[in-house]
């Protein structure tokens, strides 16, 4: 209660307890991001001191506590909510930053998958031979398709097949009246297929064996050979 121009010691006490324990908030708050701790019974110590100080406070300074006090608590809240802000921020880089990386290995062990794929794919065709079939004195088409199947990467094979399409349609031995093109692939002159067998002329898998290696060596693929057949309809 007010005695004349004075504060009693009950309100004043009021003031002196807000104010420190504001204080001390703002101390535990800093002492909590630097890694200290702060001691409650320093609060309890200070609003006792500040106590007996402000019993003599004349009334008119009243307004000036309760500014000091208030301000000190705003503080406190903006301290606060800074390093709440700042956990946040941090908890969501640390998040993009997991999930970023998680992307980049699901990448690369798909990369690292293909080019497993891949590997197998071409030892399979370079294990494949001519010798790996029965010879026969004639083939049909279908049994030409297979055989080619079992050579070529099965993600090369329709760029494969678009070229012998167009080149012989699957005769093995075709011949071009005008320049002596020879086979699957029309190879000119066709003998340049003995550096894989002997049997070209009569001997598709030895011809679908030279074929795929030419489109290898000279387009990295057969989809690569087919590109350049459909821009100048040769290869």
């Amino acid at each position: 209660m007010l005695e004349g121009n004075r504060v009693s010691p009950i309100s004043v006490r009021g003031f002196a307890v807000a104010s420190a324990t504001a204080v001390t908030a703002v101390g535990s708050v800093v002492g909590v991001a630097s890694g200290s701790t702060a001691q409650n019974n320093d609060a309890e110590a200070t609003a006792a001191a500040d106590s007996t100080l402000l019993a003599d406070i004349p009334a008119g300074q009243q307004a000036q506590v309760q500014t000091e006090s208030l301000t000190a608590q705003a503080n406190v809240q903006a301290i606060a909510a800074d390093v709440s802000a700042k956990k946040d921020a941090e908890e969501s880089a640390r998040k993009a930053a997991a999930e970023t990386a998680f992307e980049k290995k699901e990448a690369a062990e798909k990369a690292a998958q293909e080019a497993k794929e891949r590997e197998e794919a071409e030892a399979k065709a370079s294990r494949s031979s001519s010798a790996d079939f029965p010879i026969q004195s004639s083939y049909t088409i279908e049994q030409i398709q297979a055989m080619a199947r079992q050579m070529v990467p099965s993600d090369q094979f329709q760029c494969f097949s678009n070229i012998v399409d167009h080149e012989s349609s699957w005769n093995y031995q075709a011949v071009n009246a005008s320049s002596g093109a020879y086979g699957l692939f029309q190879a000119l002159p066709g003998s340049k297929m003995s550096s894989v067998g002997s049997d070209w002329q009569t001997n598709p898998a030895t011809q679908i064996k030279w074929g795929l290696n030419y489109m290898n060596e000279r387009y990295d693929s057969p989809c690569g050979a087919w590109s350049f057949w459909q821009a100048n309809h040769w290869y």
